[in-house]
C-alpha cells in the first residue's frame, strides 16, 4: 500500500501563475527556452543555461549555480511563495475538450525502492545523475513527476466537492498549445486525513511519464538517509512531489516512427516483402489513421498504406508481445531494415502523435526520412499489465498529453 503526506507548496501568487509556469525542462531545447521564457517563467530555474549569451552547457556548473541562484531571487521577488501549511492540491488540465484531474501530493521514497511505486521503462544513469544535481543543489523537488493509481470512489468524491465548493486558486489557457490548467487547494484538516488514510489502501502508483525525475527524486532521498545518523524516517526527505491521477482519466497517445533507408530494398521490394507478415492495403494519398490494435499506417512514396499483422505474428497473451511497438520492431525494423537497437540506430527517429500525422507525411515528403509507420496507441491496461508484471516496454512506446506545468507547485527537501 502506498504512502502519501500533504505538504506546503512554494507557489507563485494567483495573478502570476500563468507567467511563473512553463512547459517541462525536457521538452524543450534550449533554444526553443530562451524564446519562450517571460521574465517570471520557471524555465530560468529548470533551464538556467537559457540566461547565458550564448546559451551555456546545461550541464556545466555556472548553469547549476544559476539555478540556486535564480531560485533564490524569485522567492525574494515574491514570484515563489511558500504556503503556511501542508495542503492537498488538486490539478486539472483539459486538452481538446478532456479533462483529467489530478492530486498534487508528496510520494514516499521507500515505495519506490520497494517497488509499490512502479515503472515501465529503462532509465539512463546520466540523465538521472543530471537531475540529481538539480535536486541536490536545490534542496527541493522543483517539478511534478506524472503517476497513475487505479481509480478510487472517495478520493473522486473529494476532488469533485473540492472543484465544485473552493474558491479556485488557478485557471488559465497556456499560449503554447491551448491547454486550459486549474488548481485548487485542499487545507481542510478533514480531508488531508481522508486522502491519506485512502492511499494508504492503494496497492501501487505507476509511473506515467516522468521516469528519470522520479528516479532522481527517489536516489537524493536515499543519500540524504544515508548521510544523515539521526535518520527517523519522519524527514521531508523521504517524500518527492507527484501529480497522480485515476487512470481511467488517463489517455496514452500514439508514439510513431520514421525510418531513413530500406536497408537496400526498392520500395517495391519492400512492400512485398511486407506481405510475408502483414495484409497491404493501399489507401492513397489520404491520411491513413490505425484502425485498432495490430494494424498499422505507413507512408512511403507519397501514399499511405494499411498493414494488418496476420496471426499467429504476435502474442497477445504476452504483455510485451501483444505491443504493437514490439510488433513492428520485430517484423519491419529488425527483420526488414535491419535496425537492430532503437535507442542507439541513426536510421530511424520517433515522432509524438501530438504532432499528428501530417508530422510523419511532412518528414517523407521533404526527403528527409523513406518511410513512416504510424502505431495504434497503447492502453492504460497494456502499461499497468507490464508494470504488475514487472516488465519494461520497448523504447519511445508511450507518449502522454497534455504534459504537467512545471511551476505551480515545488516541494522543499526541509521544512
Amino acid at each position: 500500500m502506498v504512502k502519501v503526506k500533504p505538504f506546503a507548496a512554494i507557489r507563485p501568487p494567483k495573478a502570476i501563475a500563468a507567467e511563473v509556469a512553463s512547459r517541462p525542462y525536457d521538452v524543450l531545447n534550449s533554444v526553443e527556452a530562451k524564446a519562450e521564457a517571460g521574465e517570471k517563467s520557471l524555465l530560468h530555474i529548470i533551464k538556467p543555461e537559457i540566461d547565458f549569451d550564448p546559451i551555456a552547457d546545461e550541464h556545466g556548473q555556472e548553469a547549476y549555480d544559476k539555478a540556486v541562484e535564480n531560485f533564490k531571487l524569485w522567492q525574494e521577488k515574491g514570484w515563489l511563495v511558500q504556503d503556511p501549511k501542508e495542503n492537498y492540491y488538486v490539478y486539472a488540465q483539459t486538452m481538446d475538450g478532456r479533462t483529467q484531474y489530478g492530486l498534487v501530493v508528496c510520494a514516499n521514497v521507500e515505495d519506490y525502492m520497494t517497488g509499490k511505486i512502479k515503472k515501465h521503462e529503462l532509465t539512463r544513469k546520466d540523465k538521472e545523475e543530471d537531475r540529481m544535481i538539480h535536486v541536490r543543489n536545490q534542496n527541493a523537488n522543483l517539478e511534478p513527476v506524472f503517476f497513475a493509481y487505479p481509480d478510487n470512489a472517495q478520493i473522486n468524491e473529494i476532488v469533485e466537492r473540492t472543484i465544485n465548493t473552493k474558491e479556485i486558486e488557478y485557471d488559465y489557457i497556456a499560449p503554447v498549445d491551448g491547454f486550459g490548467h486549474k488548481f485548487w487547494v485542499i487545507d481542510n484538516e478533514e480531508d488531508i486525513a481522508a486522502i491519506t488514510n485512502i492511499f494508504a489502501q492503494i496497492p501501487a502508483f505507476y509511473v506515467a511519464d516522468g521516469h528519470h525525475r522520479t528516479a532522481a527524486a527517489a536516489l537524493v532521498g536515499e543519500e540524504k538517509k544515508r548521510n544523515n545518523p539521526n535518520h527517523t524516517g519522519e524527514e521531508e526527505y523521504n517524500y518527492f512531489m507527484a501529480v497522480v491521477f485515476p487512470e481511467s482519466h488517463l489517455k496514452i497517445i500514439d508514439y510513431n516512427r520514421v525510418v531513413k533507408d530500406l536497408n537496400g530494398m526498392t520500395q517495391e521490394q519492400f512492400i512485398e516483402k511486407l506481405g510475408e507478415d502483414f495484409v497491404v492495403e493501399k489507401k492513397g494519398a489520404e491520411i491513413y489513421t490505425p484502425s485498432g490494435l495490430h494494424n498499422f499506417s505507413m507512408y512511403i512514396g507519397g501514399e499511405w498504406y494499411s498493414l494488418q499483422a496476420k496471426e499467429g505474428t504476435y502474442d497477445d497473451a504476452d504483455p510485451i508481445g501483444v505491443l504493437d511497438v514490439t510488433v513492428c520492431s520485430n517484423l519491419v525494423f529488425d527483420k526488414l531494415l535491419d535496425i537492430k537497437d532503437l535507442r542507439t540506430s541513426k536510421r530511424i527517429d520517433f515522432v509524438g502523435g501530438i504532432r499528428g500525422l501530417g508530422e510523419l507525411k511532412k518528414r517523407v515528403d521533404s526527403g528527409e526520412m523513406v518511410a513512416a509507420f504510424a502505431l495504434y496507441p497503447v492502453s492504460m491496461k497494456q502499461l499497468i499489465d507490464i508494470a504488475d508484471t514487472g516488465n519494461i516496454m520497448p523504447p519511445k512506446t508511450t507518449w502522454f498529453e497534455p504534459k504537467l506545468q512545471s511551476g505551480l507547485a515545488i516541494h522543499k527537501l526541509e521544512k
